[in-house]
C-alpha cells in the first residue's frame, strides 16, 4: 500500500486531552509526525506532552475563544513555520429533549462544536498553503447525517460541520488543501457525561468504536497521496444500525 511519510508532519489537535484527540496524537507521533496538543485541560495536556517526547508540544486552548485560537496558530507559526493537519476534534453534546433544553447549552455547543471549527480553521488556512498534502479534518458524527431525539441541537451543529466542509472543499481544492470530515458513530469517549450512565449502556449493546479507530481512519485519509482527497468517512460499530 502507497501511502505518505508522515516522519516531520506538523498537526495541530484540538480536544486533545482525553478519547479520540489523544488517540489520534499518540497514533501520529507513532507515524512520525509532530503533534501540537490544544484543549483547555493544561494539566492532562502536559501529562500526555511528556509521555510524547519531543514530538509534541502542549497548549492550552478554548476554541471557541477567537483570542485563543489566534494566539496558538501565530505560537504554532513562530515554532513550526506551518502546519500540514489541523483535526479539529473538540466538541460537546448536551442530551435534552429541545422544548425544555437550555438555551445556555445551545450557546455551549455551538460555540465549541461550530465556531470552534470555524475558528481554527481560519487561522489554520494561511500556514497550510504551499505544503504538499495539507488537510483539514474535523469530527462531526452520525448525528450530523440522521437527526437523533433528544440531541436536536447537537444535531444541527453536526449537520452544519458536514456543510461547512462540503463548502470549504470547494474553495481550498484549487490551493490542493485537502478537506475531510468524519463522522463515526458510538466511541467510548468522555463525551456525554450529562447521560453517562445511559451512554454506557448503549455503547456496551453496540461493541461501540474505540477512539482509536478513530485516529486509524485520520490517519489513513492524512497519509494517502498528497492528490487524494478522502473526503467524508461515515464509520460505526457494525451492530449499530441505527441512527
Amino acid at each position: 500500500m502507497k501511502m505518505q511519510d508522515l516522519s516531520g508532519r506538523i498537526a495541530v489537535i484540538t480536544g486533545a486531552s482525553s478519547g479520540i484527540g489523544e488517540a489520534a496524537a499518540r497514533l501520529l507521533v507513532a507515524e512520525g509526525a509532530r503533534v501540537v496538543l490544544a484543549a483547555r485541560r493544561r494539566d492532562r495536556l502536559d501529562a500526555l506532552a511528556a509521555e510524547l517526547g519531543d514530538a509534541a508540544t502542549a497548549v492550552a486552548c478554548d476554541v471557541a475563544d477567537p483570542a485563543s485560537v489566534a494566539a496558538m496558530f501565530a505560537g504554532v507559526k513562530a515554532r513550526h513555520g506551518g502546519v500540514d493537519l489541523l483535526f479539529n476534534n473538540a466538541g460537546l453534546g448536551v442530551n435534552a429533549k429541545f422544548e425544555t433544553s437550555d438555551p445556555a447549552d445551545w450557546r455551549r455547543m455551538i460555540d465549541a462544536n461550530l465556531y470552534g471549527v470555524l475558528h481554527c480553521t481560519q487561522a489554520a488556512i494561511p500556514l497550510m498553503r504551499g505544503r504538499a498534502g495539507a488537510m483539514i479534518c474535523s469530527v462531526s458524527s452520525v448525528g450530523g447525517r440522521y437527526g437523533v431525539e433528544n440531541w436536536s441541537v447537537y444535531s444541527a451543529t453536526k449537520f452544519a460541520v458536514v456543510g461547512f466542509h462540503d463548502a470549504l472543499r470547494k474553495e481550498l481544492g484549487p490551493d490542493r488543501i485537502r478537506v475531510t470530515v468524519i463522522e463515526p458513530g458510538a466511541v467510548w469517549t468522555e463525551f456525554g457525561p450529562n447521560v453517562a450512565d445511559a451512554l454506557e449502556r448503549r455503547r456496551t449493546e453496540l461493541d461501540a468504536l474505540r477512539s482509536e479507530d478513530v485516529a486509524q481512519a485520520l490517519v489513513y485519509a492524512f497519509a494517502q497521496p498528497p492528490n487524494v482527497l478522502v473526503e467524508e468517512i461515515l464509520m460505526r460499530p457494525v451492530l449499530q444500525v441505527a441512527p
